[in-house]
């Protein structure tokens, strides 16, 4: 019964909120009268709270550009999580696009959608992502390309980095800088998650989202930690897949100190 009354209460929430930041988001975006992420850092919030997630964060994002930011992936919330504190804009998969909710909130912070599969695209949507950077726009890529269960960080693939290589190769800046980023999901009502429990933060592979987005508005309480590197400058001649490596592992580093220790619940 109290999950029912949760759920009912977070769904009011973001509707009503969203009733009222959708029509000014857009009238940000065709006159620019106020920054685009003004609202939207709003928006996250406002989705944050109805989940009852609170956020701790140990460092913080770099103020170096062009930055592009390599972040495991858990859930479609670690976006919402990052957005809510830091100004970012987000590189997704292409079926992104069409989901109810998180689509039109992902168009209106003017994602790149990438499609992972068809290499005839990759090229464009490389050019598009390191003229973004080029502009100022910290870019954050989900580098294992898929989500995980929350307990281990998967292989990053290099070729998702190959909009750093582009950007310099192309003349849009002389270096790019690449910080490693770690969401971590430490607790659930204040009690830490344990192996067996922290995939229930985690939305992984075909899973519809509904049913997730219902067990989260009904657990509520779940804290998640977000930890900043050190970036680091990769440059002609920097090496790709040396470089997916050196941020997969100062990204697990960082998500296993997470798991480990957490921070306590507030």
């Amino acid at each position: 019964m109290i999950g029912k009354i949760r759920i009912f209460l977070a769904l009011g929430l973001v509707v009503a909120g969203s009733l009222v930041l959708v029509p000014l988001q857009i009238l940000s975006m065709k006159t620019g009268w106020w920054p685009e992420t003004v609202i939207l850092t709003i928006w996250h919030r406002l989705i944050i709270r109805a989940l009852g997630m609170r956020i701790h964060v140990r460092g913080a994002l770099s103020d170096k550009r062009p930055l592009l930011v390599a972040s495991n992936h858990i859930s479609w919330t670690d976006i919402m999580v990052l957005g809510s504190f830091a100004d970012v804009k987000f590189i997704a998969r292409a079926d992104m696009e069409g989901w109810p909710l998180i689509g039109m909130l992902s168009k209106l912070q003017r994602t790149v959608f990438i499609e992972r599969e068809r290499k005839r695209s990759s090229g464009d949507q490389a050019s598009e992502i390191a003229n973004r950077m080029a502009k100022g726009d910290a870019m954050v890529l989900f580098a294992e390309g898929s989500t995980g269960d929350g307990n281990v960080v998967l292989p990053f693939k290099s070729t998702l980095f190959g909009a750093a290589s582009m950007a310099i190769s192309e003349g849009a800046a002389q270096e790019v800088f690449i910080q490693p980023v770690a969401i971590a999901y430490t607790r659930l009502h204040g009690v830490p998650l344990g192996r067996r429990h922290r995939p229930i933060a985690a939305w992984i592979g075909d899973e519809d989202l509904m049913p997730h987005l219902k067990v989260l508005m009904a657990e509520g309480a779940l804290d998640v930690e977000v930890h900043f590197g050190e970036p680091i400058a990769f440059a002609k001649g920097s090496n790709r897949k040396e470089t997916s490596r050196l941020m997969e592992a100062r990204v697990r580093e960082m998500m296993q100190a997470a798991l480990a220790d957490p921070l306590p619940s507030r």
